[in-house]
């Protein structure tokens, strides 16, 4: 499996079979330049929508045709099962920012959850509901989401193998949120990576929590 990172809460993950999938593509410009990251210009089959803001939502700018994944329940795309578990985009249960959907799904063997722009923290319930996790791409910037700390006992919640920290501070996100150094911050097994890309299999992946930060390709 690779993993491309956009920038903010994008990705494309690109499956050992070539199966293409892009989570949660922004608008560039949105919300007064707030986000600067340029247009995402890879093709995709699949495309995952967490929730239905201009830093989320932004299908329409995508090339291609690729199949939408919105909403809570199961959804199949190229042999690939979906599973959309329902929370919302902040500790009111969504009176402030509405609604938002985990989207877990496995391929290569390998159970990968987006957290999208969660939150609050998992209930009992919705632990149990994701299940065990390989992959978890977490938002760890605050104000808008679950900030550095709630992100910490998130993780802590679900004790994926690998972490991917995502919507935080860059140079080209002017939102009032925190770097990820403030997540990353006194952990043990921190990997930078020198770029956007990042590959592994699911032989890779081990028990305890590795924490892998990449840099924005675009």
């Amino acid at each position: 499996m690779e993993v491309k990172w956009y920038g903010h809460a994008s990705f494309l993950i690109t499956t050992d079979q070539g199966i293409k999938i892009i989570t949660d593509p922004y608008e560039p410009g949105a919300y007064g330049g707030g986000i600067s990251y340029g247009p995402i210009p890879d093709e995709a089959d699949i495309v995952t929508v967490s929730h239905d803001h201009a830093d989320h939502n932004y299908v329409e700018g995508l090339p291609g045709k690729p199949q939408v994944i919105k909403g809570a329940g199961r959804h199949e795309a190229k042999g690939i099962i979906f599973e959309g578990l329902p929370t919302y985009h902040d500790s009111s249960k969504g009176s402030e920012r509405g609604d938002n959907t985990i989207f877990t799904f496995i391929a290569d063997g390998i159970k990968v959850c987006h957290l999208g722009d969660l939150g609050h923290l998992l209930t009992d319930k919705e632990i149990n509901a994701l299940g065990q996790i390989d992959v978890l791409f977490i938002p760890v910037g605050g104000f808008y989401t679950i900030d550095p700390k709630e992100a910490t006992t998130v993780a802590g919640q679900l004790r994926p193998k690998l972490i991917i920290p995502i919507h935080f501070k860059t140079e080209k996100c002017g939102f009032p949120i925190e770097p990820v150094e403030s997540f990353i911050e006194g952990k043990a097994d921190v990997k930078k990576i020198d770029g956007s890309t990042f590959s592994f299999t699911k032989e890779d992946l081990r028990e305890g929590s590795t924490i892998v930060v990449l840099k924005p390709a675009l």
